[in-house]
């Protein structure tokens, strides 16, 4: 079909090197950090030695490969041995204005409407050339653009909900530029409207768009880029909504948190704004707060929650300065965990735990949605303890926050989606996984109980999940299947994974020390990707 054919999709021009820019009164600047002198050795290495087969030409390129559920991801720095780049700038040309496209036929706008989509991201060293790409795409194709530089997640979906017309808020879309906590060499793309994040189906409708737009913009002539790039400190606004939700909570006490030692781990990615911004104007006490600067190449530790060296490098920072408690981010702030003063990790099933206790004060006997690995001593903490009802479903933090979401539409009142891996939404902070938010809730809980007692510090929280029955061992093994391993035999990958299943069932029902969990949303008819075994040992 011609490019006409849908929705008139933009021709990409040829690259230029700065995009239009026009300068409106008023506009706030925005403050970058300088790379550190290591990364741009870095770059030059990798340019130095980067040969034609390191990157994919234009006819190779299989947009829907970059797919990753209701991502998109892919490799955009060269220098691994086995990953060619596949995220070039000119592919992120094409998917920014496939995502202006399928924005205006979303919102039922004709062709002169012009749309404005704010554009951030984390720290990662591919994170400006793909700003600069994305903007280019979405410029090129008669839009504006908001550029937020150095974000978090949350805060681009927020970016749609905010009314500010000073910073030209709210957007009609957003983009976060971030991979989580994959390797340096890969990036991708987040998309949000006001309904929140997209699902797969928009993804691989974009990701069709894009390769259309791709391939059509080798035969169209120049076009002129008429869009219009404002820059906007963001997450200045999205901080002091934080610090609003906190002071609320304490009875709009000045700096409710006084004297309160907190320490946070940002894994040098987007977090680092949540001391400055959010706990110091609180008023807590954030000395030996640590790897806060911004730095792509994650030299510390993998910025994420659920490795091991991170969770023990933030408790070991709360030992040390005797804090009262430790809070850690992954590199774009939509998962969290903390760790309280006696270096006790609230993580997993424990955060669920502590979360739950807090949302079942405010709304008694509400649904907790959660993935299926999750602990049956959670279940019964959650059922049994605190009255509410545990629902397990899928793994994939959107199938968890979907089915909350569809929960409430039958009538049945849930008020927290959470994943194991730290992802967590809340139906009050319209169903967004926002790492921060959910560290404003513990926040919440610990001001509150300061006005009554100003010298009570993280053991409100622990107290919370007191009488949890944890497992002595969790143990979870995810199979990597080879595709062009002899033992497909040319059939589909699908087909492989259901007999390893049906297998997996065979040695469990022979094997009296192993169980199949009754309620079980993985695999079988939905086909779904992670093909897991958790082993728990429950001590007597």
């Amino acid at each position: 079909p011609s490019i006409q054919q849908h929705n008139s999709l933009p021709c990409l021009p040829p690259r230029r090197k700065k995009p239009a820019s026009t300068p409106r009164a008023r506009r706030p600047r925005i403050r970058t950090a300088k790379p550190a002198s290591r990364e741009l050795l870095l770059l030059t290495s990798m340019a130095a030695t980067q040969g034609a087969s390191d990157v994919l030409s234009i006819d190779k390129v299989d947009f829907l490969k970059l797919q990753n559920g209701s991502d998109i991801r892919g490799v955009a720095i060269a220098g691994v041995e086995g990953e060619p780049v596949n995220l070039t700038e000119l592919v992120a040309e094409a998917i920014a204005a496939a995502f202006a496209a399928w924005l205006l036929n979303k919102k039922k706008a004709d062709g002169l409407r012009r749309l404005r989509i704010s554009v951030g991201h984390d720290s990662r060293i591919s994170a400006h050339k793909l700003q600069n790409a994305i903007t280019h795409g979405i410029t090129a194709a008669g839009h504006d653009v908001l550029q937020f530089g150095l974000a978090s997640t949350p805060a681009m979906f927020n970016s749609t909900l905010t009314k500010d017309a000073i910073n030209h808020c709210p957007a009609d879309g957003g983009i976060m530029i971030t991979a989580s906590h994959l390797p340096y060499n890969r990036n991708g793309f987040k998309f949000f409207t006001s309904d929140g994040g997209l699902n797969k189906t928009d993804i691989k409708d974009i990701l069709e768009r894009a390769s259309r737009v791709y391939e059509e913009s080798a035969h169209c002539g120049k076009q002129e880029q008429t869009g219009v790039v404002t820059h906007v400190d963001y997450m200045s606004i999205y901080a002091s909504d934080l610090v609003q939700a906190v002071l609320k909570s304490a009875g709009n006490k000045e700096k409710p948190l006084e004297g309160l030692h907190i320490v946070v781990d940002a894994g040098n990615g987007a977090g680092g704004f949540f001391v400055d911004k959010v706990l110091k104007p609180l008023g807590a006490v954030t000395d030996g707060s640590q790897f806060l600067e911004p730095d792509g190449l994650f030299p510390n530790h993998i910025p994420n929650p659920e490795d091991k060296a991170a969770m023990e490098a933030i408790t070991q920072a709360v030992l040390n300065n005797k804090a009262d408690l430790g809070i850690i981010f992954d590199t774009d702030v939509d998962r969290s965990a903390a760790v309280d003063s006696s270096g006790r990790e609230l993580n997993r099933n424990r955060l669920i735990a502590l979360m739950s206790a807090i949302v079942l004060e405010e709304h008694p006997g509400t649904t907790v949605v959660t993935d299926s690995v999750t602990s049956d001593g959670l279940t019964a903490f959650i059922e049994k303890k605190l009255g509410g009802k545990h629902h397990r479903f899928k793994r994939g933090y959107k199938n968890v926050i979907d089915e909350a979401i569809r929960l409430n539409s039958t009538g049945e009142e849930s008020h927290l989606a959470m994943e194991t891996s730290g992802h967590g939404a809340l139906k009050e902070n319209h169903w967004l996984d926002d790492g921060a938010y959910m560290m404003v809730k513990l926040l919440n809980k610990l001001a509150g109980a300061r006005t009554l007692n100003p010298n009570i510090g993280s053991k409100v929280l622990t107290d919370l999940v007191e009488g949890l029955e944890e497992a002595a061992v969790t143990v979870e093994i995810r199979l990597k299947i080879d595709q062009n391993h002899a033992d497909l035999k040319g059939g589909s990958f699908r087909d492989y994974g259901e007999s390893i299943l049906k297998h997996l069932e065979s040695v469990i029902s022979k094997d009296p020390n192993l169980n199949k969990a009754p309620k079980n949303h993985e695999g079988g008819q939905s086909f779904w990707i992670w093909w897991l075994v958790s082993v728990e040992a429950i001590p007597p």
